[in-house]
């Protein structure tokens, strides 16, 4: 917890233990700095002080692991690393990155893809739902419920990322930002980071959008230079530990077949750099593609080929965890995002990022965003270690759409 006063005249005196007693939210070194960084909080307190009272909010979930994974690790009762140890999850293959103690022994410029759960297959959803999908899933106790997955699995840990990006394009349809989903998405991603290596969760968008050919470009300079222009084809789900299991029967490769009779595919493609660097890039119709596509695929199939794969607009931009407040960089990609007027939803750790975000995003394009702040239920339910602000963040925590 960094004192709130930090950057005034004089240095910090010591650790910020003095917490602000109207909203709780934000803590001082001394009395010194907490008056001298008084005209700047009061703009900000009660807005603060309400958040803090909706913490219980943020921290409801219906798994029998909440308990520990949200209010116990922020009070430093438990750590990310303790609930994962619980789960027997901890340092391995995908959840490596789930906290900071994984993360710094990983190689980050590894491009193996991970493609295991390392969970039995009554803990992951790692064949096709057994079930009709739901007109719309509203949380995390309907998607397990649906997966037939019990409540103790911590498979949400990472399910969230596809899973926030099916809520962002389902509230996308329903505020009329982008037309009703017909056989074809293509998502722009920006700023991935741990995401990278945790890219076979992407596979249950085989599930959610079934008959649906998704293409989504990754797009960041946390990604490696090594991997600019690399392309992974999820065929099939992320496996589970039993050698069994129908998860590791082969399965077709997503050829000819698959793009004329419709059946879904989902391909990634990875590019460093900021978004408004590549954006034309993005756009184009690559030479070797447009030969492959003139010589073995009919008029039609061609045309929807090359506008899933490239030369056309997103249907939809998603920024995860976006942090657009606190780096400048957004500011050209927020001005091209006007200049295109291309639908885009963000997601950060709490609503004060949020806030600040769209009052950021406002003064370059303004307008107020087409879908308001709001609270996300596919947020990850396991709490954020050591935040800026006493505020309970978890990762996509709250969202909203221009």
């Amino acid at each position: 917890m960094e004192c709130a006063g930090r950057g005034s005249r004089t240095p910090c005196s010591g650790p910020a233990t003095r917490r602000c007693r109207r909203c709780q939210a934000v803590a001082y070194c001394s009395i010194t700095h907490q008056v001298s960084h008084g005209n700047v909080h009061k703009k900000e307190c009660q807005r603060l002080e309400q958040q803090m009272k909706l913490a219980h909010v943020l921290s409801d979930f219906p798994f029998s692991f909440s308990e520990e994974s949200t209010f116990q690790v922020c009070d430093k009762r438990e750590t990310r690393c303790s609930c994962l140890i619980k789960q027997g999850i901890h340092r391995v293959g995908m959840w490596l990155f789930e906290c900071s103690c994984g993360a710094s022994t990983a190689i980050l410029g590894c491009a193996r893809l991970v493609k295991g759960w390392d969970l039995s297959s009554t803990l992951c959803p790692c064949r096709e739902p057994s079930t009709p999908l739901p007109k719309l899933l509203r949380g995390w106790k309907e998607y397990y419920e649906w997966r037939c997955i019990p409540l103790y699995s911590p498979v949400a840990l990472l399910l969230h990322w596809p899973l926030t990006l099916y809520w962002a394009i389902k509230m996308a349809v329903q505020g009329n930002l982008i037309p009703e989903i017909s056989n074809e998405l293509r998502i722009h991603y920006l700023g991935p980071e741990k995401e990278l290596h945790q890219l076979a969760v992407f596979s249950e968008l085989h599930a959610v959008f079934p008959d649906v050919r998704i293409h989504i470009d990754f797009v960041g300079p946390a990604i490696p230079v090594e991997r600019n222009g690399e392309r992974i084809v999820l065929r099939d789900y992320a496996h589970c530990t039993e050698t069994n299991c129908k998860c590791k029967c082969s399965t077709e490769s997503f050829g000819l077949t698959s793009l004329q009779t419709g059946s879904s595919a989902i391909t990634l493609k990875l590019h460093t750099g900021y978004y408004h660097d590549c954006y034309k890039d993005l756009l184009k119709v690559t030479q070797t593609t447009f030969i492959f596509a003139i010589c073995f695929l009919p008029l039609l199939v061609l045309l929807k080929c090359c506008k899933l794969r490239q030369g056309f607009p997103p249907d939809l931009i998603i920024a995860p965890n976006a942090g657009v407040a606190a780096y400048r960089s957004w500011l050209q990609t927020i001005e091209l995002l006007k200049e295109r007027k291309v639908s885009a939803f963000f997601s950060d750790y709490c609503e004060e990022a949020c806030n600040l975000a769209t009052s950021c995003i406002s003064s370059v394009t303004g307008a107020s965003p087409t879908i308001p702040i709001q609270l996300n239920p596919f947020r990850q339910p396991l709490a954020v270690e050591n935040s800026a602000l006493f505020l309970p963040c978890y990762s996509n925590c709250f969202i909203f759409g221009i």
